[in-house]
């Protein structure tokens, strides 16, 4: 797995290199993140990319993201058919909902602290978290890595050590990229709306982008 996904950081790099040079980011704030989150590791707390595989490999997953969308496309979709892949404030979209996710990817940076517990919560009840380091995300991985009982930290610069770069950007479709990486049968979305004209001009190009990568993954 370790060959595999370094192979991947090579095919993945031209792309980030793109974003970090469209959003004026920086690689240096990114891997500094990224060994702050790998500093936080323990035995007790990884999960393992076994537990993760056996979650999506050959199943039907479905991807949910946080667009207002989201319940209205969760009310035609039968939730027992699927893993469920939640994106960072669509947890606590299905939380309130009753409905535990199976995996969520989180970068801790874009909820509210109510939103962030429900996903702390959905962790204590079997949820496999994703967390994200990037380069202006350190204080809340400071605040809220703790409290989560397990999770498997990535980044979006080299994986190293048991920090991994499964590929993606945004929340929503570094899910898609999970997704991938592990052989999901197939992937719905719900709750994406890459045309949302109700956000600002940082969030429309995250949009943009988020289109262009899954787009890349043929969904």
């Amino acid at each position: 797995m370790g060959k595999e996904i370094y192979m991947d950081f090579i095919l993945w790099e031209p792309i980030y290199e793109r974003i970090l040079e469209d959003f004026g980011f920086d690689r240096e704030g990114d891997e500094k993140a990224a060994l702050f989150l790998s500093s936080r590791l323990t035995e007790e707390n990884t999960a393992s990319l076994s537990e993760l595989k056996a979650l999506i490999s050959g199943k039907p997953v479905l991807v949910c993201g946080n667009a207002p969308k989201l319940r209205d496309d969760l009310s035609e979709i039968n939730f027992l058919d699927f893993t469920i892949v939640a994106a960072d404030g669509a947890a606590a979209v299905l939380m309130d909902m009753g409905i535990v996710p199976d995996v969520i990817c989180t970068d801790l940076d874009g909820n509210s602290e109510a939103d962030i517990e429900k996903e702390i919560l959905a962790c204590e009840k079997g949820s496999i978290v994703l967390i994200h380091a990037h380069g202006d995300n350190i204080h809340k991985l400071e605040k809220y890595v703790p409290h989560f009982k397990r999770f498997i930290a990535t980044t979006q610069a080299k994986p190293f050590d048991k920090v991994y770069n499964f590929g993606g950007f945004s929340d929503g479709d570094r899910c898609v990229f999970v997704a991938k990486e592990f052989r999901a049968k197939s992937v719905r979305l719900a709750g994406f709306d890459f045309e949302d004209s109700n956000v600002n001009l940082i969030k429309k190009e995250k949009l943009k982008w988020a289109k262009e990568l899954i787009g890349m993954l043929g969904i």
